[in-house]
């Protein structure tokens, strides 16, 4: 006799359509206007970085740098939901949720720039710092998650990843501790289709990444990624959940990447042109901006002053980096090792030997 001993389903959740129309219960923060306008500059203001970030590195400004272009709902809501008490452990573009906890744009620049001060936090000293080997900086926020759960702390662990780390062994591995150990922690999946030059399609067999959390034990949850309220809806529920004792989540935001995987890629040799024409027509800044003017909340003239206020911003915290002191090439060794091994005293060795002959800086 066969019987089904289990049955499972993943719910996806969108509360503005791509025409900013409200499809899904308005939660209580969106009923708060200035809220919804902090969280529509915030999604600017990194969009403005952005652009940005990416003129600095095709000057020489500035060394290799991951955009963040159409990941701005996404990454807002995600900070926008998290309490400053809790520990965020991104990957290697989710500026608009650093900034929103209060990591300064200097210092995401700095850390572009090759500068290790950049990693140095002004906003929430207990985040992690960027992490670019994939998917480990899911096991950092598990072993926090760990740690308050031990220590009887009220405090919830983010971490969050593209879909194509949800193919490494350290993202299910930190699930499976997570759920095995009903951690506090919330597992954020930026599914933006691409991983580099590698479709979704190849990437997985699963029909959702959502689902990846059922084998772990814990809810998972596909949300809208270009839609700013559902996102912070989203995430806030399953960090009270987490919070509460309910143990962990994930969560897979439906987004695109927009532009190249960093600046040293092109991705025009792998996706189609209109793939990427498409994406624009679903892109996070238009839906917010028109549910806002719909509702009469905003006009563009408020539009365009936001917009100057941004490029001020931005442009302070660009002079900031590049009036900031090089530090010696000497630095980039010693806060690694108590003792430099052998090895590496002789890379040190020869790299100061050469320091400032390649011209090279900020």
């Amino acid at each position: 006799m066969k019987k089904t001993v289990a049955e499972y389903r993943v719910d996806h959740l969108q509360i503005l359509d791509p025409e900013g129309k409200v499809v899904s219960e308005l939660p209580a923060f969106a009923r708060d206007t200035d809220e919804l306008l902090t969280m529509y500059r915030s999604m600017s203001l990194v969009r403005t970085f952005d652009t940005k970030a990416i003129n600095l590195q095709r000057t020489g400004k500035l060394g290799t740098y991951a955009s963040c272009l159409g990941h701005e709902a996404t990454h807002v809501g995600v900070g926008a939901a998290m309490a400053p008490e809790d520990v965020f452990a991104p990957m290697y573009r989710e500026y608009g949720a650093q900034m929103w906890r209060g990591v300064k744009m200097s210092e995401i620049l700095l850390y572009w720039g090759g500068d290790e001060r950049g990693n140095n936090f002004a906003g929430p000293k207990h985040d992690f710092p960027w992490c670019v080997p994939i998917a480990t900086q899911c096991l950092h926020a598990a072993g926090a998650a760990m740690a308050f759960k031990l220590r009887g702390e009220k405090r919830c662990a983010v971490s969050s990843i593209g879909d194509g780390g949800t193919s490494e062994g350290a993202f299910y591995e930190a699930l499976n501790l997570a759920g095995a150990q009903q951690l506090p922690a919330v597992f954020m999946v930026v599914n933006n289709k691409w991983a580099i030059s590698v479709p979704l399609h190849l990437q997985t067999a699963a029909e959702t990444l959502a689902q990846k959390a059922i084998a772990a034990g814990m809810p998972g949850i596909q949300v809208d990624g270009n839609d700013v309220i559902a996102v912070r809806a989203a995430v806030s529920a399953a960090l009270e959940r987490a919070r509460s004792g309910g143990g962990p989540a994930l969560i897979e935001a439906m987004t695109y990447r927009l532009s190249d995987h960093t600046t040293a890629d092109d991705a025009t040799r792998y996706r189609p042109k209109e793939e990427v024409e498409e994406a624009w027509g679903f892109e996070p800044l238009i839906r917010i901006r028109r549910y806002l003017m719909n509702e009469g909340l905003w006009d563009e003239q408020r539009e365009q002053q936001m917009l100057e206020e941004c490029a001020r911003e931005v442009d302070a915290a660009v002079d900031e980096y590049l009036a900031t002191p090089r530090m010696p090439v000497s630095a980039m060794f010693e806060h690694m090792y108590a003792t430099l091994p052998e090895a590496m005293q002789e890379q040190l060795e020869t790299a100061v030997r050469y320091e400032g002959t390649n011209g090279s800086g900020h």
